[in-house]
């Protein structure tokens, strides 16, 4: 059952594609989420302290566990980077990195909408990552978190 929107999950894809597109060719699906989440970090710890990020990332993945169960391999490390993304990578089924990396996003993108609204989330994002190509995300998302 998915708890987000399809338009924050659009979103939550175009941020993978754009981190895809400025890594190395080899970059794993995984690499791409963490690199999403970790490019939140300083903004959010900026609005709103430290424990801010490590809560809603915290938050973000248990709720992307219930959309992609492989997700359970990963946990929040006491420095609070994501955990345990290498061994999803090496799952049999090739689109399980792929499918929790976007419900990881999506839900981290929709918690941020529904605690700080769409245009203080999409100001954080396009400050962010200023030269992604997220035109029309605005009036689209609708946090179901």
């Amino acid at each position: 059952m998915t708890t987000f929107s399809p338009a924050t999950a659009e979103w939550a894809r175009r941020l993978l594609a754009f981190e895809a597109s400025r890594g190395a060719s080899c970059d794993a699906h995984a690499d791409q989420a963490i690199r999403v989440c970790e490019g939140l970090r300083a903004p959010l710890s900026k609005l709103a302290g430290p424990a801010s990020y490590r809560a809603l990332v915290s938050r973000a993945l248990a709720l992307a566990k219930a959309e992609a169960p492989a997700l359970g391999l990963l946990r929040v490390g006491a420095d609070d980077q994501l955990e345990g993304f290498e061994q999803l990578e090496q799952h049999p089924d090739a689109g399980v990195a792929e499918q929790g990396g976007v419900a990881l996003v999506a839900h981290l993108l929709g918690l941020l909408v529904t605690l700080i609204g769409e245009p203080l989330t999409l100001s954080l994002v396009h400050g962010a990552w200023p030269d992604a190509a997220l035109a029309g995300i605005n009036s689209q998302i609708e946090a179901k978190s």
